[in-house]
C-alpha cells in the first residue's frame, strides 16, 4: 500500500514539474522541448492509468472482502448470534 502511495506521489511530482515546463515563454520556441514534453506527459499519463488499474483492482478486492463479511455477519445473526456446526 506504502509502494502505491509513493507511485502516486512521484506521479504528482511530474505532472507539477511538466506544468511548470509548459508554462515556461521559452517553451514556445523550441519545438525539440515541446516534443519532449509531450512524450514526458505521455509517460504520466500511461503511469496513471496504470495506477487507476491498480486501485480498481484493490476496489474490486475490498468489495469482495467486504461482500463476504456481510454474508457472514448475516449467517450468524440468522443463527443467534453464532455460526451453527454439524456433527
Amino acid at each position: 500500500m506504502a509502494d502505491n502511495h509513493e507511485r502516486g506521489e512521484a506521479l504528482l511530482v511530474r505532472i507539477r514539474r511538466l506544468t511548470t515546463l509548459a508554462a515556461a515563454p521559452e517553451l514556445a520556441t523550441d519545438p525539440a522541448r515541446v516534443l519532449a514534453l509531450l512524450d514526458d506527459i505521455e509517460t504520466v499519463r500511461q503511469g496513471l492509468l496504470r495506477e487507476c488499474g491498480h486501485l480498481d483492482d484493490q476496489m474490486r478486492q475490498a468489495m469482495t472482502t467486504m461482500t463476504a463479511l456481510t454474508a457472514y455477519a448475516r449467517s450468524a445473526s440468522a443463527a443467534g448470534g453464532r455460526p451453527r456446526h454439524r456433527h
